[in-house]
């Protein structure tokens, strides 16, 4: 008796169960169906955001670092700092060159105010041996007149202007004499404006290293969060090296959904999406449409498929299509570049 009534109980249960069971796959397929139908959809989509990567700008050895794995840093954190004794030198050196060529100016001054007495007293001795040489060129005429009243001897008319010659030649050595001071003082003008020049390189070279050794301590340019740190203290970086990478808090997330290309037929620019996240199955998130893929995404690859070979497989291909994420910031805030997800477009 009591075995026929277990027996019952087991069977009744059985049915209980499998009527239960068929409803929930008949609910299922259901909806499974309704969104196929209802739906384009895929499960080959990933959130993406633009990771920022943190360059160094002049190599060395690496004296510190201030970050860990996926911490959280504010604008202006340091991240690394940059052993700074080389650049240190090299300022010191480029520091010495500036004002070594500085101080070529002061001896260039007393240099050219050297000169500029020297053409003073010179200009002043050009009017003496001009005004001897107008006495000079009076006398010899009216010794000429005399000659020619044969007042005076022909060797006293030789000596006068033997003393003619003379002046004359003293005039124009002493102008020449004038004229070269006065190209020494151009040549003084033309070496200023050289050693200006040079001081201006210099400059720029301490200027130069002067960055640099503002580049030796490697801050945050925003807010964000770095990833994996893959450098050691002590390490040797060169320039232009990635040293993290930062994710932007400010900039926006999208969705990267690689359909079909059966599937996009209608698909249209601000169209709205339904998200599904892998990483929060009970939580869905807003988008639309913000681009679609010029060409499939085989054509990126390093290798693309050349139909043309002979071998040819007919294979539906994908077209990446780009979702922008509508939703608040602190509800994105969730996702990480890298999950996947579901992506519902509605049909039209």
């Amino acid at each position: 008796m009591n075995k026929n009534r277990t027996d019952k109980i087991i069977i009744l249960t059985t049915k209980c169960l499998g009527i239960a069971l068929l409803i929930a796959i008949i609910i299922w397929g259901t909806m499974y169906f309704y969104k196929g139908y209802t739906y384009e959809q895929t499960n080959d989509a990933q959130i993406d955001v633009y990771l920022s990567p943190i360059n160094a700008k002049v190599g060395g050895y690496i004296s510190k670092i201030y970050y860990k794995d996926n911490q959280q840093v504010k604008k202006g954190d340091t991240l690394v700092v940059i052993a700074l004794d080389e650049y240190g030198l090299k300022r010191e050196a480029a520091l010495a060159e500036l004002m070594s060529s500085r101080s070529k100016l002061p001896i260039l001054a007393a240099n050219e105010e050297t000169q500029i007495k020297s053409v003073e007293v010179i200009k002043a001795q050009v009017s003496g041996v001009k005004a001897k040489l107008d006495q000079q060129q009076r006398e010899y005429e009216r010794y000429k007149n005399l000659l020619a009243d044969e007042s005076v001897t022909k060797q006293k008319f030789e000596n006068v202007s033997a003393s003619l010659t003379v002046n004359q030649s003293d005039y124009e050595q002493i102008k020449a004499s004038l004229r070269v001071t006065q190209s020494k003082l151009n040549d003084i003008a033309a070496q200023r404006s050289a050693i200006n020049a040079e001081i201006k390189i210099k400059e720029a070279l301490l200027k130069r290293q002067d960055l640099d050794i503002k580049y030796t301590v490697i801050t945050a340019p925003f807010n964000g969060q770095v990833g994996k740190k893959t450098i050691q203290e002590g390490q040797l970086i060169q320039p232009g090296q990635t040293l993290a990478f930062l994710v932007n808090d400010s900039e926006e997330k999208w969705v990267i959904a690689n359909f079909k290309e059966t599937q996009i037929g209608n698909f249209k620019l601000g169209q709205k999406v339904s998200i599904e996240a892998d990483a929060f199955p009970d939580e869905k998130f807003s988008g639309v449409i913000e681009s679609l893929s010029p060409t499939t995404g085989s054509r990126y690859s390093l290798l693309p498929p050349d139909n043309a070979t002979g071998n040819f497989v007919k294979i539906i291909q994908r077209i990446p299509v780009r979702i922008k994420l509508t939703d608040t910031s602190e509800k994105l805030g969730k996702l990480s570049a890298g999950m996947n997800a579901n992506v519902y477009i509605l049909k039209k």
